[in-house]
């Protein structure tokens, strides 16, 4: 099948005549992350989409954990999402639910019995451990995008996922807000070896991160490889995307 924990197989996805994936493959093995990078429009997010199940492939093959899942039906990713979870650009958060409430709702709607105790315990930890305690009673739609981002992360962690994707965890923020959530996403990396996709166009998240990067360009992998090599290339489309955020300094929000 494969010896690797998710691959994309020469897919191909279009929306009527617009192509937005052109046989694309790349793999990522357990344990690593991988940053999917390139301008607006190159399906970056669509990947993500094509791997939650949310999008069928017209052509190629997904696979996902050892299973092909490109032709799966909705009953069966529904199952494949209890350990492959997704951190949407919106967060997705339930504006009617608290945000301790938000958090605990994956374990509440599994549909087994857990100790209500148990529950409240994983919550307070997650939401320590995203620092985000101190709003545990407030609605969503008082929390701003980057507290929103944050707190959308702990709910994805709730089931203890074996893969978690980030669809551009740090756009639309404010840049010491985009720091500290990218600092956040790092030290998850170093402290729970998940396995990740972030889609991102920000390349100092990119930088921190990338086990792998997958660089798609007009619908096709343009680059795929380390960050090392990125930065080596000569290929004048990888250089131009580099340099665009060299004028952005990379801020640390631990400063």
């Amino acid at each position: 099948m494969s010896d690797h924990y998710i691959e994309f197989q020469h897919v191909s996805m279009s929306f009527g005549d617009n192509a937005v994936l052109k046989d694309v493959s790349f793999f990522i093995d357990r344990g690593e992350t991988a940053v999917i990078m390139g301008r607006s429009g190159v399906g970056k997010s669509v990947s993500l989409k094509l791997l939650m199940g949310f999008l069928t492939p017209d052509e190629g093959r997904i696979l996902v954990a050892g299973n092909d899942v490109t032709n799966w039906t909705e009953r069966q990713f529904e199952e494949i999402r209890r350990y492959v979870t997704m951190v949407f650009q919106s967060g997705a958060l339930f504006d009617s639910l608290t945000v301790a409430d938000n958090v605990a709702f994956p374990m509440v709607s599994r549909g087994t019995r857990q100790d209500p105790a148990e529950i409240d315990r994983r919550v307070e930890e997650l939401l320590e451990m995203l620092e985000v305690k101190q709003f545990a009673e407030m609605l969503p739609a008082d929390l701003p995008t980057g507290t929103k981002r944050a707190v959308a992360i702990a709910r994805a962690l709730a089931e203890d996922p074996e893969v978690i994707f980030y669809d551009e965890p740090t756009t639309m923020v404010d840049p010491l807000m985009a720091a500290h959530v990218s600092d956040l996403i790092v030290r998850l990396k170093k402290t729970l070896h998940k396995t990740s996709i972030v889609v991102t166009h920000d390349t100092h998240l990119g930088k921190k991160l990338a086990d792998r990067v997958i660089f798609l360009h007009e619908g096709r992998v343009g680059f795929f490889g380390p960050w090392a090599e990125l930065e080596a290339s000569d290929d004048p489309v990888l250089k131009n995307f580099l340099l665009q955020d060299e004028l952005i300094p990379a801020l640390d929000s631990t400063l």
